[in-house]
């Protein structure tokens, strides 16, 4: 969800951490219809969904007769713990959205789910994505009088559904969604209906589920599990999908086309225990631990995760290789983004908060860390000056990804290209620069492998790729002439 051009000088500096060294994704959404606990229910299914976004949390609920919307800044325990928050959002039907987490000033205002009255009823939205069309669009509706109220590239599909010329509410959505370009995934409330839309290419992931009946949209399984829902399928690429009082509809807009999902969703994104288009995340991960173990084996006493992401693959890569698991480092789950950091000389020890050496563990021993991707390396050359420390005898580091080579432009947090280390050092110069005695990195074709293809279609890639390949499988229209210092794409317009 991007900044609109206006809203730049402000929101620049808070886009992506320059200190951060982990990918984030942008937004989780879920929601339900015809619950009597509908938001009970939804703020469950936001907790489940809540690492997919820690920065804020919503809930629009609908009574009947009115809509109810509760949007907060923070974790979603803290924004909907109390009853009496509960009890302020009643109704049978609800959505929620979270946000991801940034550095700097939030604003409230761009909390979703969205929420506009239309000639035809409130109609409220939240997305997860993000658009590639979105600065233009949003030019474009300004230039025609068009008054926004966030700046999130959210509030476009209000502005496209509430002018097209349709009759009936779901020709005016799909009105809407023709115009858009990049990933997306909503889920809308109306005052009859629940509806759920994903891009034609399914980057963005959103299943369908059951609870007593009632049908329930979310983007991960976990959501599902959280509630003791039953998952009944995942919505799919290009598909609108319509639940109301007469049951459900299915509609697909768009012509066919094989489906792309976000490959970062099984390596990092997903968590372990969703299920994401079939398949088990946590398997695949170990899968790609696995595979990593045959491409790039190293000798070694131990295999030591980088937690919690780490962990997955690291015990494929041990179970494959015959080499002993240990948990070499532990982490502090309880320090927040927040803790005093008054120095930089502080910051710089900002890992030592997150991560400890297990000391016993290492102490004079080769050892393997094994993570899930490298974007600027500064996390991981401190890791492995922390296993030095700690005594290791020799440390390599193994990544069960390949190289992220290019910024992300569909709801993915990335630095601008020249501060991701792939981009900038060959292989030996990124094992210089985090330390390690050798550094090596899942091949695209492994990962694929470890989806279970022979290896990656180059006529027709299986998945979104583009971070490792440059393979955009949309056009980058904000983008415009600017590809040479490609950025966010909520940083490149020119202010209006």
């Amino acid at each position: 969800m991007q900044n609109s051009p206006q809203d730049l000088v402000l929101t620049a500096d808070r886009e992506f951490d320059p200190n951060a060294d982990r990918l984030r994704e942008e937004c989780g959404v879920f929601g339900i219809f015809g619950h009597p606990d509908a938001a009970a229910i939804t703020a469950l299914g936001l907790h489940a969904l809540q690492h997919r976004g820690q920065e804020a949390a919503g809930i629009v609920s609908f009574d009947g007769k009115r809509f109810h919307s509760e949007r907060r800044l923070g974790l979603v325990g803290d924004a909907f713990a109390r009853r009496e928050v509960i009890d302020r959002l009643p109704g049978t039907s609800a959505i929620g959205h979270v946000r991801y987490s940034t550095t700097g000033e939030t604003i409230l205002r761009n909390v979703q789910p969205l929420f506009a009255e239309l000639n035809a009823g409130g109609f409220a939205i939240g997305h997860n994505g993000n658009l590639t069309n979105g600065i233009k669009l949003r030019r474009d509706l300004v230039h025609e009088g068009a008054m926004m109220q966030s700046t999130t590239d959210t509030e476009v599909i209000l502005h496209l559904v509430a002018r097209a010329r349709r009759n009936r509410f779901v020709d005016r959505f799909i009105e809407g969604l023709r115009q858009l370009e990049g990933a997306y995934a909503f889920v809308g409330l109306t005052n009859k209906k629940l509806v759920g839309a994903r891009d034609p290419l399914g980057i963005r992931p959103l299943v369908v589920g059951k609870l007593d009946g009632c049908p329930i949209l979310a983007s991960e399984t976990c959501a599902l599990d959280i509630i003791g829902a039953q998952y009944v399928r995942d919505v799919e690429n290009g598909e609108v999908v319509i639940f109301d009082e007469e049951g459900a509809q299915s509609h697909k807009p768009f012509p066919p086309m094989p489906a792309r999902p976000c490959i970062f969703e099984y390596i990092y994104f997903s968590r372990p225990d969703s299920i994401v288009g079939g398949r088990h995340v946590y398997n695949v991960r170990k899968t790609m631990g696995a595979e990593l173990a045959r491409e790039a084996p190293a000798k070694a006493d131990v295999i030591v995760p980088v937690p919690d992401s780490g962990v997955p693959a690291a015990i494929g890569f041990a179970q494959e290789a015959g080499i002993p698991y240990e948990l070499g480092i532990i982490r502090n789950h309880y320090v927040g983004r927040t803790f005093i950091q008054p120095t930089q000389a502080i910051r710089d020890q900002g890992v030592r908060l997150k991560h400890s050496a297990n000391r016993a563990v290492v102490e004079g021993k080769r050892i393997v860390l094994v993570d899930d991707s490298i974007v600027r390396g500064t996390t991981s050359r401190k890791i492995v000056q922390m296993m030095r420390d700690a005594g290791a005898k020799e440390v390599h580091f193994r990544i069960a990804s390949p190289p992220i080579t290019h910024p992300d432009y569909y709801g993915i947090d990335t630095p601008e290209r020249d501060k991701l280390l792939a981009a900038t050092h060959d292989l030996e110069g990124m094992r210089k620069f985090i330390g390690a005695d050798s550094l090596a990195f899942l091949s695209v074709d492994g990962i694929y492998r470890a989806m279970g293809f022979e290896g990656r279609d180059p006529a027709r890639p299986q998945f979104t790729d583009h971070c490792f390949t440059g393979d955009y499988p949309t056009p980058l229209t904000d983008l415009g002439a600017q590809e040479a210092s490609p950025r966010q794409l909520s940083l490149l317009a020119e202010a209006i």
